[in-house]
C-alpha cells in the first residue's frame, strides 16, 4: 500500500512538473509573440537583410555541408557516398594535408601577429591629433584596399636581376646571381607570411582606431583614483575592456582573413606552387571546385574549413572575454 502511494505521489509530482514546464513554455512563447507584434515595424525593416542573409549565406553553407556527403560533378544528379569524401580527404589526399598544414602555419603566425600589430599601431596612432592622425590611418589602411598590391610584390620578388630584392642584395654583395624566390620551395611560405602580414593591416586596424575614439576619458580619471599608475595598466584595465566589441570584430576579421588566404599565394607563387609549398585549403578548394568541378569533394573541403573558422572564433572570443580581469 505504501509503495502504491509513493508511486502515485511520484506520478503526480511528475505530472505537475510537466504542466509547470508547459505553462512556462507557453508563457515564454506568448512573451515572444507579444514582442514580435509590438516591434513588427522593426522586423519588417530587418526582413530584406534577413532574406538576403538566409538565401545567400545560411542556405549555401547548409547545402555545401549536405553536398559534402555526395559525389557531384554539376552534370549528373548528386550521388550519396556517405563519409567517402572525408575519408579520402584525411587519409588519401596528401596535397590537402600539406595545404592544411600551410594554412594552420599561416593562420597561427599571421592571425595573432597581425591582430596585435593592428592594435599596437592603432594605439600609437590614436595618440596623434587631427590631420596627422588621419594621414597615418590612411597610410596603414591603404594596403588592404590597394588593387595593385600584388603588382608591387611581384616586382620586389621577381626572380631576375631586375627584381628589387635581388637588385638590393646584389648591390650589397650578398648575392652573386638572382634568386628565384617564389620558385624555391623553402622561401615560398616565409614570403607569403610577410606579404600577408603587410596586407592584413586593414579592417581590424580601422575598427581599433574607431574603438579607441569611443573610450570615455573620465574612465581614466576614475582608474587613477583606483590605483592605476601607468599607461600599460590603463590599456589593460580601461582601454581594452571599453572596446570589447571592436576587439571581437577585429578578431573575427583577422581569423577569417588568416584561414581564407588564397589570392596572395596564387598571385605570387602560382597555383599550383612549386611542390605545393604555397598551397592552402582555399587554393585546394578552388582547384576541385572551379577547375575539376568535383563539387561534392570541394564541399567537403569547404565544410572542414568552416568548422576550423568557427572553432577558432569561439576560442578567441572566450579569451577576449577575460580581457581586463
Amino acid at each position: 500500500m505504501d509503495n502504491n502511494a509513493r508511486a502515485a505521489q511520484k506520478r503526480g509530482s511528475v505530472t505537475v512538473h510537466a504542466l509547470e514546464n508547459a505553462a512556462e513554455t507557453a508563457k515564454r512563447q506568448g512573451r515572444l509573440w507579444y514582442r514580435v507584434r509590438r516591434s513588427k515595424s522593426s522586423y519588417l525593416m530587418l526582413a530584406p537583410y534577413f532574406l538576403l542573409f538566409f538565401f545567400f549565406t545560411v542556405l549555401p553553407v547548409v547545402m555545401s555541408a549536405a553536398f559534402g556527403f555526395t559525389y557531384y560533378n554539376m552534370l549528373e544528379w548528386p550521388e550519396f557516398v556517405g563519409w567517402k569524401n572525408y575519408i579520402k580527404l584525411f587519409l588519401e589526399d596528401d596535397i590537402f594535408l600539406l595545404s592544411l598544414k600551410n594554412t594552420l602555419v599561416l593562420a597561427v603566425v599571421t592571425g595573432p601577429v597581425s591582430y596585435f600589430l593592428c592594435l599596437l599601431f592603432a594605439w600609437i596612432i590614436n595618440e596623434f591629433k587631427g590631420k596627422l592622425r588621419a594621414f597615418l590611418t590612411l597610410i596603414f589602411y591603404a594596403p588592404s584596399i590597394c588593387g595593385n598590391a600584388y603588382v608591387v610584390w611581384n616586382l620586389i620578388l621577381s626572380g631576375d636581376r631586375y627584381g628589387y630584392l635581388n637588385g638590393f642584395l646584389m648591390d650589397l654583395g650578398l648575392l652573386d646571381t638572382a634568386g628565384a624566390w617564389m620558385k624555391t620551395e623553402k622561401y615560398v611560405l616565409p614570403f607569403l607570411i610577410v606579404v600577408q602580414l603587410w596586407l592584413s593591416l586593414g579592417t581590424g586596424f580601422l575598427a581599433f582606431i574607431a574603438g579607441l575614439q569611443t573610450v570615455d576619458k573620465s574612465l581614466y580619471e576614475a582608474a587613477a583614483l583606483d590605483g592605476v599608475k601607468n599607461r600599460w595598466q590603463e590599456l589593460w584595465h580601461v582601454t581594452l575592456p571599453s572596446m570589447r566589441p571592436q576587439l571581437m570584430f577585429g578578431a573575427v576579421m583577422q581569423i577569417t582573413q588568416a584561414f581564407a588566404i588564397a589570392d596572395v599565394s596564387i598571385q605570387l607563387a602560382g597555383n599550383p606552387s612549386v611542390n605545393y609549398a604555397g598551397a592552402t585549403v582555399v587554393t585546394h578548394l578552388l582547384d576541385y571546385g572551379t577547375v575539376r568541378f568535383e563539387m561534392g569533394y570541394a564541399s567537403a573541403i569547404a565544410t572542414v574549413l568552416f568548422f576550423l573558422m568557427v572553432g577558432s572564433n569561439i576560442l578567441v572570443q572566450k579569451l577576449l572575454r577575460r580581457v581586463g580581469e
